[in-house]
């Protein structure tokens, strides 16, 4: 069994799609976000959107860097992270403007006090601020703050967005097909719109993260920060304190700064992209949960999806890989390994998206392609090994 299974969580969340298997999977089933009818309006040229998404562990992570350091700053990232999990899911089916966003967060109030909610909501309101200055345009209309620490052991940070689009405008995924190259977008990096170095981490995998870096002095400290029905031996097994500097391109960065980068955006790029090319986009994937096999489940075909020029891998991964003894295959379907999201076009319009990436200082490059086959798997090149998936 994996060490993301023995913490209890699932790379694949199984269980979770079995749930809802038999929910209506709306207008475009191969679409990232599930599509509707206009149902607000009857207008039969629009759709309605509604996504929900979080920080997920990563407010556990803020939490003990927040109790280790007292930087109340953390939380200003996390607020960005429940925000840009939601957001650039919308923009994998051409969502880019007009957007509304409710938050919700449920805190242990013992633990986590109102200076925290503060940091949360004022960087909620940071991070709209900035999006519109490129173009983007979510409102902002609260939400719900709840004490429930009977169920939350420290914080939880979602948020939830909904918009109403033209249907003339929608990515669905039903144009990928054989033939179609892939640009992939590093996840890492410092992008010109950012302040600062970027691991490129996102919030996936933040559980495995933080045990595999992160030493059992946590354990002791924090006993709040983990399920106490996990085994011992999987609990923050791991070398650093999240104050240990740690080399990135001759900088230092702390530890637990460096697994807390804040999850990028795509939305300035990815906003010129669908406004000024939008025909050759022929599927956008965010690779979130599930990490490079994400791709898996928005195939419209039996079709193999070969990534042998992959990007460089970050030094986050390797540092979380040397802690954990983690395979590379077992990291690339819990980790997005640097590349967050992927782009399904032909290769003269990859050269294009990939001028516009470079443009906002993000590296991206073709790093595979679509062929047919007899059914959806997903092949990985990396460091002269294959990793074989399928659906």
């Amino acid at each position: 069994m994996s060490l993301y299974n023995q913490r209890g969580v699932s790379a694949q969340k199984e269980e979770v799609h079995q749930a809802i298997e038999n929910l209506d999977a709306g207008l475009y089933p191969y679409a990232f976000c599930k599509v509707y009818e206009d149902y607000l309006t009857g207008d039969a040229s629009h759709v309605n959107i509604m996504h929900a998404d979080g920080a997920g562990t990563k407010s556990i992570l803020a939490y003990m860097y927040w109790k280790e350091t007292g930087d109340l700053s953390v939380w200003r990232g996390i607020a960005q992270d429940a925000i840009v999990m939601n957001l650039d899911d919308l923009l994998c089916i051409g969502v880019h403007d007009r957007i509304v966003f409710n938050s919700t967060i449920d805190r242990n109030k013992h633990l986590i006090p109102g200076d925290v909610l503060k940091e949360i909501i004022d960087g909620s309101a940071t991070f709209f601020s900035f999006l519109k200055n490129v173009g983007v345009n979510v409102h902002y209309l609260g939400g719900e703050t709840a004490d429930v620490g009977d169920v939350v052991r420290t914080v939880a940070v979602n948020g939830t967005m909904t918009c109403r689009w033209p249907k003339s405008q929608l990515i669905t995924n039903e144009k990928i097909k054989p033939g179609n190259v892939i640009v992939g977008l590093s996840s890492a990096g410092q992008a010109s719109y950012e302040s600062a170095y970027n691991s490129g981490i996102g919030s996936n995998g933040l559980t495995s993260a933080r045990h595999d870096m992160f030493s059992k002095w946590y354990a002791e400290k924090f006993p709040e920060s983990f399920d106490p029905n996990i085994d011992a031996s999987v609990v923050y097994i791991g070398k650093h304190r999240m104050t240990d500097k740690v080399n990135i391109n001759g900088t230092n960065i702390d530890a637990g700064k460096l697994v807390l980068s804040p999850t990028r955006t795509y939305a300035p790029l990815l906003k010129k992209i669908l406004t000024e090319h939008f025909q050759d986009v022929y599927g956008l994937i965010h690779c979130s949960g599930g990490g490079q096999t994400k791709c898996l489940k928005y195939l419209p075909g039996n079709y193999k999806i070969i990534k042998d020029n992959f990007l460089e891998v970050p030094p986050v991964f390797e540092l979380i890989k040397e802690a954990s003894g983690a395979d590379f295959k077992e990291m690339f379907q819990v980790f997005n390994m640097g590349c967050r999201m992927e782009v399904y076009t032909n290769e003269i319009a990859a050269a294009r998206f990939i001028q516009i990436a470079s443009s906002f200082n993000i590296d991206a490059q073709i790093i595979g392609r679509v062929e047919a086959a007899d059914s959806k798997s997903v092949e990985i090149h990396h460091n002269k090994e294959i990793y074989h998936f399928t659906a």
